[in-house]
């Protein structure tokens, strides 16, 4: 057992990769607010094998981001092999292999979740990521293809056998994508069916969901997507509890101050104009506002903003009607609960920019 499977076994709290959402900027916050683990954008083999250099620039990570894994999806044994080969030399910590992305650009090339419904190609796929891999390999799965085909128990047996030192379980089906309820039962029945850790995925929208989680399925560590955007304090919410602590609830400020921050280090990363930047940035922006005095009402001028100067004067706006409400900002909990934007999230963004050889990057 090496020392990252061994730290899997401790209640870590893990950053889940999304598309367009978890990039590098965004997966530091997240470690500064205590994320243990993280993972970059879903990345394409057959993309990375044609030396796309969207791809390697998906994978490419900061040291800050330790411990890291680089996702890669795809369906083609060979060419999975040769993208470990090249992942190998960008020196993460673990390779995860994406058997869980539901995008119809993904699995109709035999990649995500497509793999369900081919276990024996699912096996030769990690057989050969594992032979050819440096560090450690992980899988990350969903429940099944549709309700006709659970099968996440099967699968994660086979790669198991087949030589994953982990395995990620999103208990949702190809056929829900977002949608209804993550079945956390299916992670409990995966945990009790493999020796390898078990991480549990799906449906934390705050801290104390990450906590029922751990009691209900007994899985060894939780990840978290949709409940950190804008809302990264999750993860440091989520170790206080573990540490029988009280989570401390970020103030209005303090969340319009981390926008502000978010922001300024997208525009001086990335080479893009701001206006694009900033244009991408939005529902960011809003998601950092969810929840305040006045997010409903502000939302459209948060989408209408051009510059930094006009994001600013937005999100002062949030102050004032803070104060003058003179609330409390909420919880994560009431946070999700009035945010409707997740409902038709898919991780098949329109950027998803794939076909034969080109660039294939979405989330599970």
């Amino acid at each position: 057992m090496n020392e990252l499977q061994e730290q899997m076994r401790q209640k870590l709290v893990a950053l889940a990769p999304v598309a367009s959402i978890t990039n590098s900027i965004f997966r530091r916050i997240c470690k500064s607010f205590g994320a243990d683990y993280v993972v970059s954008e879903l990345v394409s083999s057959e993309a990375l094998t044609r030396e796309s250099l969207r791809s390697f620039a998906l994978a490419r990570f900061t040291q800050a981001e330790r411990p890291i894994a680089v996702q890669i999806f795809g369906g083609n044994p060979e060419r999975m092999a040769r993208a470990a080969d090249l992942v190998n030399e960008m020196q993460p910590d673990a390779i995860d292999i994406n058997v869980g992305c539901p995008a119809r650009k993904v699995v109709r090339n035999a990649g995500g979740s497509d793999l369900l419904r081919d276990l024996p190609r699912l096996a030769r796929v990690v057989r050969a990521v594992v032979e050819r891999a440096a560090v450690p390999v992980s899988v990350k799965i969903r429940a099944g293809w549709d309700e006709s085909s659970i099968n996440a128990v099967e699968a994660a047996r086979l790669v198991e056998a087949e030589g994953a030192q982990w395995i990620t379980v999103h208990p949702r089906t190809r056929a829900q994508g977002f949608s209804g309820r993550a079945r956390w039962e299916i992670i409990r029945d995966v945990k009790q069916a493999v020796s390898i850790p078990v991480v549990g995925n799906g449906d934390i929208s705050q801290a104390h969901d990450a906590l029922r989680m751990f009691a209900e399925t007994q899985c060894d560590a939780v990840m978290i997507g949709r409940g950190s955007f804008g809302y990264p304090w999750i993860f440091a919410q989520t170790k206080a509890l573990l540490a029988g602590r009280d989570p401390v609830i970020p103030t209005a400020r303090e969340r319009v101050d981390l926008a502000l921050r978010n922001l300024s280090m997208e525009l001086e990363e990335c080479d893009a104009e701001p206006r694009f930047i900033i244009r991408r940035m939005r529902k960011h922006l809003a998601w950092y506002m969810t929840g305040l005095p006045g997010s409903k009402e502000l939302r459209p001028e948060v989408f209408q903003a051009e510059t930094y100067a006009q994001v600013e004067r937005v999100l002062q706006k949030f102050l004032q009607l803070e104060e003058a409400a003179g609330s409390v900002a909420p919880s994560a909990c009431e946070k999700r609960e009035e945010d409707t934007s997740f409902a038709s999230m898919s991780c098949d963004p329109a950027s998803l920019e794939w076909a034969s050889g080109g660039d294939g990057h979405a989330g599970t």
